[in-house]
């Protein structure tokens, strides 16, 4: 039997903007007049090896909701998607959060719109957490997906730390090809069994391209694989989760197994005892649904971001 396609609830609209050099991808739901004070515009920024596109089921989700009556806009962070690929060996977190400021700062400036909604999924998450510490007043709600942050590092691992990176710039790292957009879904569906047929095939051609041999290649820079020589300084981060004044909402799948990453190098405990340091936080689980929660559960998602974003106060 043939799996229904998917149908898109709320169509996007293609744009691109300059940012930092580089010729950045936005996709937009609705324009600035739907924005207000109270319902400011929703930013969307999605994680390590994703797309902006990646969210358009929680946005049809929303719209089966409340309508067209929120401004959206999701980004493709530099290296990923349609968004052009830096001259870099690496990628670094504050080119991200620079990315970031900027691209805000145009689409939405701050004599216009004071205050934006941010909502980031794993490595975006972690940008957006840091971001709004260090602009405290410029994000009015703030959502992580399962943005965990990273295992604590220490001095003596910087040596192996760019040894490692110094051999991979001699020795580059690959990324998978595919001899078929459906060979794409159902490698997403190998990633994340909770994925739908007709999510996964409507996802493969904006996760991946065709090219002139007819094979399919993956929308991101092989050097974000490679080993990131930066070691992940957790005081400092933690330092910025603390300065949060915007109300946080956690929101994570029951079936997400952090240890199956980093094994006995973060245990659980110890990133209950990081999110515990941000003030004014709630905590939400979906299910059933794993790390990538807005794939597997995005109407359970968009009723909780709607509540938390619509909420007084």
């Amino acid at each position: 039997m043939t799996e229904s396609a998917y149908v898109v609830r709320r169509p996007a609209r293609s744009r691109f903007i300059e940012v930092r050099g580089l010729r950045y991808h936005v996709l937009e739901w609705g324009d600035a007049s739907l924005a207000t004070p109270e319902r400011p515009p929703l930013v969307l920024v999605h994680g390590w090896m994703d797309v902006g596109a990646s969210f358009q089921f929680a946005v049809d989700s929303l719209h089966a909701l409340e309508g067209n009556t929120r401004h959206i806009v999701a980004l493709d962070w530099r290296g990923f998607g349609l968004t052009d690929v830096p001259a870099a060996d690496a990628y670094w977190f504050p080119d991200y959060m620079a990315d970031l400021e900027v691209a805000l700062d145009t689409l939405f400036p701050t004599d216009r719109f004071p205050q934006v909604d941010l909502v980031g999924h794993s490595m975006g998450g972690n940008v957006v957490m840091v971001y709004a510490g260090v602009r405290p007043g410029r994000i009015r709600r703030l959502v992580n997906l399962e943005g965990f942050g990273q295992p604590t590092t220490n001095a003596e691992m910087a040596p192996q730390r760019y040894a490692d990176w110094l051999d991979e710039m001699r020795d580059k790292p690959r990324l998978n090809t595919y001899a078929s957009l459906a060979a794409v879904a159902a490698r997403l569906q190998k990633n994340n069994p909770l994925l739908r047929p007709e999510r996964a095939a409507w996802v493969a051609p904006h996760w991946a391209r065709e090219e002139a041999d007819g094979t399919w290649h993956l929308r991101a820079d092989v050097s974000h694989r490679r080993t990131n020589p930066v070691l992940y300084q957790k005081d400092e981060y933690i330092a910025c989760w603390k300065r949060i004044t915007a109300p946080v909402l956690w929101v994570e799948g029951d079936q997400t197994d952090i240890g199956k990453w980093w094994g006995t190098r973060y245990p659980r405990s110890e990133f209950e005892a990081r999110l515990a340091l941000v003030p004014n936080l709630q905590k939400h689980a979906l299910s059933p649904a794993g790390h990538m929660l807005h794939h597997d559960q995005p109407e359970a998602l968009a009723l909780r971001l709607r509540e938390f974003l619509d909420a007084p106060g």
